[in-house]
């Protein structure tokens, strides 16, 4: 049926979009957006017609939610960063179609999950600054999935990425690339200092983890990564509490996954924060070690659709 035909980690950082402005910060990011082109013309190359983002900005307090609303159009300006993104254009089509059967994919596999097309909720930045340079021409179709969850189980992020590679691979007729947008430690500079630390890491402990963790992934070590990938999460502060991170390793077959990644952008720091592109390969997979569900077998869960 379908293909999964990309993976990729990759950054947002809105400083890329400074770098295209006239002023101190110009062409200061020009390499993470060099890194947006090369994954995009990899998806070209690959036949890719839908992009799926799973987007560390967008923050939700229950349930997995989908964005695949047939149109998005607009001007975004950052509630936390109105003086890095102001009155940024953003129009691309979407997925209704491919969005709804994630979700039904998802409810297949215990993890609840809500699919909005009929809404006027607009993709956050994790999913608009990475279309602003891979999808200006609307080559793509874009379907934005939460991956800032307050109150979720790593795990059930896991079997959702897993789930939602079954629901392409199983019924979908065409080519899906799946970004994880957001970064490794996401360690804001203290107020006052973020112009000091506009191209640095926070803190050396942080620092060093991340650089570990690239050398995992270009190793292939995924048993030893995911097994560590709580603790990873909450000491070195992952942005959306890696739950993005979660959903492409489930959909890459979580700790049997056998790929290596390939770095595409150098790991770099922004305003404190950890940042890289890379690609993962995709390599045929069972799910044997995808985690069972978490939420849906607590005691006293109750569905959405029972509210």
């Amino acid at each position: 049926m379908g293909t999964l035909a990309l993976a990729a980690k990759i950054t947002h950082v809105p400083s890329m979009y400074l770098s295209e402005l006239d002023g101190p910060r110009k062409g200061t990011r020009q390499d993470a957006i060099n890194g947006h082109l090369e994954i995009d013309r990899r998806c070209r190359a690959l036949g890719v017609d839908t992009i799926v983002v799973f987007d560390t900005h967008w923050l939700v307090n229950a349930n997995y939610h989908i964005n695949c609303a047939p149109h998005f159009k607009g001007l975004y300006t950052s509630n936390e960063l109105p003086h890095f993104i102001s009155n940024m254009g953003f129009e691309f089509p979407g997925n209704p179609a491919l969005g709804q059967l994630l979700a039904k994919v998802c409810n297949a596999h215990d993890v609840e999950t809500l699919a909005h097309d009929a809404t006027t909720l607009n993709p956050e930045y994790g999913t608009l600054v990475p279309m602003r340079y891979m999808n200006a021409d609307q080559h793509y179709q874009v379907v934005s999935v939460s991956a800032l969850c307050q109150a979720h189980y790593l795990n059930d992020s896991a079997r959702l990425g897993w789930a939602m590679r079954r629901a392409i691979e199983d019924e979908y007729e065409g080519t899906v690339a799946f970004f994880a947008s957001g970064s490794l430690s996401h360690r804001f500079a203290q107020n006052g200092l973020a112009p000091e630390y506009a191209f640095k890491i926070w803190s050396p402990f942080l620092e060093t983890l991340d650089h570990e963790v690239v050398r995992m992934w270009q190793r292939g070590d995924w048993k030893d990564f995911c097994a560590m990938l709580p603790e990873y999460a909450a000491k070195g502060h992952g942005e959306g509490f890696m739950h993005d991170t979660a959903m492409l390793l489930g959909a890459l077959g979580w700790s049997d996954y056998d790929g290596q990644a390939e770095v595409v952008t150098p790991y770099f720091g922004a305003s404190g924060t950890g940042q890289i592109n890379a690609v993962f390969p995709v390599t045929p997979q069972t799910g044997a070690a995808i985690p069972a569900a978490q939420a849906s077998s607590a005691q006293g869960y109750q569905a959405a659709s029972r509210l």
